[in-house]
Formats: structure tokens, C-alpha cells, sequence
């Protein structure tokens, strides 16, 4: 018996009828990031492994344990994307996009990470990115910020909370690091063992730990901002008071480090309260020192990644309106004469009325059936074209969704009737 064909676990189909979210989405997060001057990059799905090992960090678990990993035929290691900052860092350093100048770009599309999927953590699942380059200040991170706040506004999702802190310079960093290991190391007893692991090799990320049971310890632990210097200090000042002044709610979160080594000074997260454990749709922060670490020079970054399967689950918990997808008008035809012409009056009606959603129903049937799928299809109108039509040339135009009665227009006024009755729909 042959197996049964079916998708991958954990990477879904997104079908049509669930589809007006993801439009929704889209069209918002393009408008709203081409509002503050950032262009759209498209970026690979794969790069080679050992960009991601230099960039996200080896003692990360999705560089040890979740990166989808494979050898192609040439013998070398290459990998399905798991973020997308690596990518777009590299693509600025190999076309010179970085040198000298300050970029803001925009990116969309899969990621892909090997984790037991659940709801709301997917193996392929998808992501916006937003990345600027060149501006050392803490403005861009505050625009950036004020960017997310109003694609939710512009989305109408109500109720997120946003986390900030600050993980200072590296060096600041491995002074706090030291701090950390001390504490953890007198209380080895009470650490699971992924944090065991992570102590000698890197303890912030003790602090990422979801464990219940080490809660209370971590919560006792140093934080980093007693080892600030005055530039970083004055650097998260800057940042607080900039999204005070914009009227942004936030909280300081010490523990919030972010799961990516290449973190400097600010972090960020947006959360909700409506996705249970899966509460963070939007993360990011500051990332000084990766252009360099990449090969480039010295270049300054921030950015963020926009949870798209996260948003759009808290976009249908809360009843956000979507973008209709459904046929407006469905063009019901009968006779040789009709259906051949049927044709270029559909595109001559789509050219004449912007943005009309058209149907022409295909594979023939009488009317009566072919009025069963315009009713089944959601249009507001039938379109009826008949040879007697044509030869008087006129269109039938029915309303499905109301009332009103059936009219008979000549097909130049077609254009203008129809655009008359959606509108009043």
C-alpha cells in the first residue's frame, strides 16, 4: 500500500480560505515600513553553515540543535536560513551596501528551525525583517520601536506590552559574564542541565531559561546593568525617555538577553497575553558589532523579526478585520457568441473598474447551476451574458446579496453600474 502523502511536520499549507490574514498582513507591514523610508531586500533561504555559526553563535541551540543542516553535492555545508540578520548582513557586505552610507531594509519570507512544533512554533514558519545600518544612536531604535507600534495600530491588535534592556558593550558584557558564572557556579546544584551546560560556555544565556524550576534562582542573579559604563547607560536613558516622549508604554526586563549571541546594548521584545506560552510576536535590538564580526567594517545595527504565523493567530483571536479576498462579481455565461466573447469583457470590465475582484465561471453547466456557485462563491453580483445578450449588446446585472432587482444595462454603462452597486453595497 503506498503511504499517504502529506506535509512535513511542522510546516504548514496556508489555504485560501485562511489566506485574507496573511494579505492583510502583508499589505500592512509593506506600507507601514515603506513609511519610515525602509526598501524591501530579498534575501536566499539557504546560506552556507558557517555564516550562521559566526553570526547567531555556536553555543546557541538553534546553531547546536535546530538548524537544518545537510552537505550538498560539491561537499559543502549549507543550511536553511533559521533567521534572517546573517543573511541580510552578508548580502550588505558582498554588494557594498554598507560602505559609507546608512541603509534601512526590509525582508520577508520562510525560516526554518527544528523544534517540536506546537502552537505557534513551527519548523518553517515565517518572518518580517527590518534591519538598519550606519546609525549608532538610539533613535532608529526608537523609530524602530514606534514602527511596530503602529503597524499594530494600523493591523487594529490591541493589547501588547513591550519588554526592553540593555546588554551593554561586549566588554561590559564579559565583565557581567564573569559575575554570572560566580553566582551560577555556587549554586551548580540547583541547575538543570542545559544551564550546567551553558556555564562554562556561555552563562548570560542561563537567563533565557524557561525552566520553572530555576525561576527564584535566576531571579536573584547580578544584573547587568550594574556593570554598564557611562556611554551605555546614557545610550538606554536616551531610549527610555524617546519612547516616553512618543507615549510608548514599556518595561524593563533585566532577564530579557535575547537567544542570539550577537546582541549589543538594546533588546526588545513585544508580547501578548492572548497566546498563552508563545506570548512573544516581535523581537530585536542592537547588533554593533556583527557587521565587523562578518567581515565588514565597523558598521553600527539595529533591527527586529516579526513573528507572521504568531501576529496573524492574535489577529484572528481578536476579531481583526481582514482583507476581503472574496469575488465581488461572478460573470455567469450561456451560447457560443457569449462564451467566446466572455473573455475580453472580463478584462475590459477588471481594466475599466480598479480593483474589481472578477469571477468568470469555467467548465460550462446550465444557469442554474452556474448561479449556485456564484452564490456559494460570497460575490454581491451576477453578471448574466447570453447570446441574446450579445446580439443586443447588453449585461444582466443581479444582486445575490440583497434584495434589489434585476437590471439590464447596455455594456458600455456596465462599468459604471457596477462600480454604483458595490459601492452602495
Amino acid at each position: 500500500m503506498s503511504q499517504r502523502i502529506q506535509s512535513i511536520r511542522g510546516m504548514n499549507d496556508v489555504l485560501p480560505a485562511d489566506n485574507a490574514a496573511w494579505t492583510t498582513l502583508e499589505r500592512a507591514a509593506a506600507q507601514v515600513f515603506g513609511a519610515y523610508g525602509y526598501e524591501q531586500i530579498r534575501l536566499p533561504i539557504m546560506e552556507r553553515t558557517g555564516l550562521f555559526k559566526r553570526a547567531v553563535g555556536e553555543v546557541t541551540d538553534i546553531v547546536e540543535k535546530e538548524m537544518y543542516t545537510f552537505e550538498d553535492r560539491g561537499g559543502e555545508s549549507l543550511s536553511l536560513r533559521p533567521e534572517g540578520t546573517a543573511g541580510a548582513v552578508r548580502a550588505g557586505i558582498e554588494h557594498g551596501l554598507l560602505h559609507n552610507t546608512t541603509q534601512r531594509v526590509w525582508y520577508a519570507g520562510p525560516m526554518f528551525r527544528y523544534e517540536r512544533p506546537q502552537k505557534g512554533r513551527y519548523r518553517q514558519f515565517h518572518q518580517f525583517g527590518v534591519e538598519a545600518f550606519g546609525l549608532p544612536g538610539p533613535d532608529v531604535d526608537i523609530e524602530q520601536i514606534a514602527m511596530v507600534a503602529r503597524l499594530f495600530r494600523t493591523l487594529g491588535v490591541t493589547g501588547m506590552a513591550l519588554q526592553i534592556n540593555t546588554l551593554g558593550t561586549p566588554d561590559e558584557r564579559a565583565d557581567y559574564r564573569d559575575a554570572l558564572h560566580a553566582y551560577f557556579s555556587a549554586h551548580a546544584d540547583a541547575l538543570d542541565d542545559d544551564s550546567r551546560r551553558r556555564l562554562e560556555r556561555n552563562p548570560l544565556r542561563i537567563l533565557d531559561s524557561k525552566n520553572p524550576d530555576m525561576a527564584e534562582l535566576i531571579a536573584s542573579a547580578p544584573t547587568l546593568r550594574d556593570y554598564l559604563g557611562e556611554t551605555s547607560t546614557a545610550h538606554f536613558n536616551d531610549l527610555c525617555a524617546g519612547l516616553e516622549a512618543l507615549g510608548i508604554a514599556y518595561e524593563i526586563n533585566p532577564r530579557l538577553v535575547r537567544g542570539l549571541d550577537y546582541y549589543t546594548r538594546t533588546v526588545f521584545e513585544w508580547i501578548t497575553q492572548d497566546l498563552g506560552a508563545q506570548d512573544a510576536v516581535c523581537s530585536g535590538g542592537r547588533f554593533d558589532g556583527l557587521v565587523a564580526q562578518l567581515g565588514g567594517s565597523d558598521t553600527p545595527a539595529t533591527g527586529f523579526a516579526l513573528g507572521v504565523e504568531r501576529l496573524i493567530a492574535l489577529m484572528q483571536a481578536q476579531g481583526v478585520a481582514l482583507a476581503d479576498t472574496t469575488p465581488q462579481v461572478y460573470l455567469v455565461h450561456r451560447g457560443d457568441a457569449a462564451t467566446a466573447r466572455v473573455p475580453v469583457l472580463a478584462e475590459q470590465l477588471r481594466d475599466a473598474v480598479p480593483g474589481l475582484r472578477l469571477r468568470v465561471h469555467a467548465g460550462g453547466g446550465s444557469f442554474k447551476s452556474q448561479f449556485k456557485r456564484a452564490d456559494k462563491s460570497g460575490a454581491m453580483l451576477a453578471l448574466v451574458f447570453s447570446d441574446e445578450e450579445v446580439a443586443a449588446d447588453e449585461i444582466q446585472i443581479k444582486p445575490l446579496t440583497d434584495d434589489r432587482p434585476q437590471e439590464q444595462v447596455s455594456l458600455n454603462a456596465a462599468a459604471r453600474r457596477i462600480s454604483e452597486l458595490l459601492g452602495a453595497g
